[in-house]
């Protein structure tokens, strides 16, 4: 309890450093950005101070009645013990689930939409057909948290989808498919194979925060002028609107040296649109894997769940099993997975397994 006592006292001297508390008083008279900066911490730790007034007024009530276990009237005495076990379930509850709870730091991340980058790997065609299925498994998770979806594909020669992008719009987008990158394996008989041998393929997946301008200006990530802009004809496989119009961009972000090339919309203002949200979203994720570098520079686990060559998961039909590798989690749900109803099992899982080694760390530096 010494890290949430900490925490009431840091509460309680931010509330005496508050000039206003009325909200509408705030917007009327409150100019300093500190005290809206403490107001909003202040309303971010409500939760924690009812944590703590509950854990004081149920401990005082399990003294009380601690005083009442020995008393000389056996009624009086079976309610005492009935009392002190449904106050001791409480003090528990509130110990080792609630407030745990409560101190998990809120994620800085916590409004920011996704960019869900998939590219086929080893295996060829089969690769391209289960990046198909990862493509659609998203899709039905982002329609089932009512998120918004805009798609971006690039089809395989021999079938299935040989890379595809993906804007997933909607609060906590970011920071529940954050734990999709990595290497995806998916073990399967394919289709042409005769001998019902099972093949290994692979796909990779980026997950990237969506940056609008609207909501982080571009000024904090870049500089115009660090930004080199080449246009050029989009090459294809063919079709009336390739290589008519110079409609394809490139940006170089010239301090970091990332690239980024749009062509798969047919006017040069939709491609520059995008490229312009994807250099903005890679800057954002590189700015926050340096954070968290800066965070736990003596931490050995660093990057545990943020290797993006780490192959993180394995899809086996045959079994019809799913293992997440980084938490030694498997289920027998593969087509609730790919439905998407099921994926959110592991997203579940990986966030509380997260929430959880914040928590040690919280422990460890108390």
């Amino acid at each position: 309890m010494h890290i949430l006592d900490k925490r009431i006292q840091e509460r309680t001297r931010l509330s005496s450093e508050v000039q206003f508390t009325d909200s509408e008083k705030l917007s009327e008279e409150m100019s300093s950005t500190a005290d809206v900066l403490r107001l909003k911490q202040l309303k971010e730790t409500e939760p924690l101070q009812a944590a703590w007034d509950e854990y004081v007024r149920t401990r005082e009530l399990l003294e009380e009645t601690n005083s009442l276990l020995d008393d000389p009237d056996e009624s009086m005495r079976a309610m005492a013990v009935e009392e002190h076990q449904t106050l001791t379930n409480s003090l528990t509850t509130l110990i080792e689930s609630t407030v745990p709870t409560l101190l998990i730091p809120p994620s800085p991340t916590s409004q920011l939409s996704a960019i869900l980058e998939l590219k086929s790997g080893v295996g060829g065609s089969e690769s391209s057909l289960f990046l198909e299925n990862l493509l659609r498994m998203y899709v039905r998770l982002a329609n089932v948290r009512r998120w918004g979806v805009e798609v971006s594909t690039n089809s395989n020669e021999g079938g299935g989808v040989k890379d595809a992008t993906v804007e997933v719009r909607g609060e906590g987008a970011y920071d529940a498919l954050k734990w999709e990158s990595g290497v995806h394996r998916v073990q399967r008989v394919p289709a042409t194979e005769a001998s019902g041998r099972v093949h290994t393929s692979t796909v990779a997946a980026i997950v990237l925060p969506l940056v609008e301008e609207t909501n982080n200006p571009a000024e904090e990530l870049f500089k115009m002028e660090d930004v080199k802009v080449e246009v050029m004809r989009a090459r294809g496989a063919g079709g009336q609107h390739v290589n008519k119009t110079e409609s394809a961009v490139r940006l170089t972000h010239v301090p970091t040296g990332i690239t980024v090339s749009m062509q798969d919309e047919r006017s040069q203002h939709q491609n520059r649109r995008r490229a312009f949200t994807v250099l903005r979203s890679r800057l954002m994720d590189q700015k926050i894997t340096r954070d968290i570098a800066e965070r736990r520079a003596t931490r050995q686990n660093l990057v545990r769940t943020a290797d993006r060559s780490e192959k993180i998961r394995t899809y086996n039909y045959p079994q019809e099993r799913v293992t997440d590798h980084r938490i030694g989690l498997t289920l027998k749900n593969l087509s609730s997975c790919l439905e998407g109803d099921g994926l959110e099992d592991f997203i579940d899982a990986l966030q509380k397994d997260h929430a959880e080694s914040v928590l040690e760390e919280m422990l460890g530096d108390a």
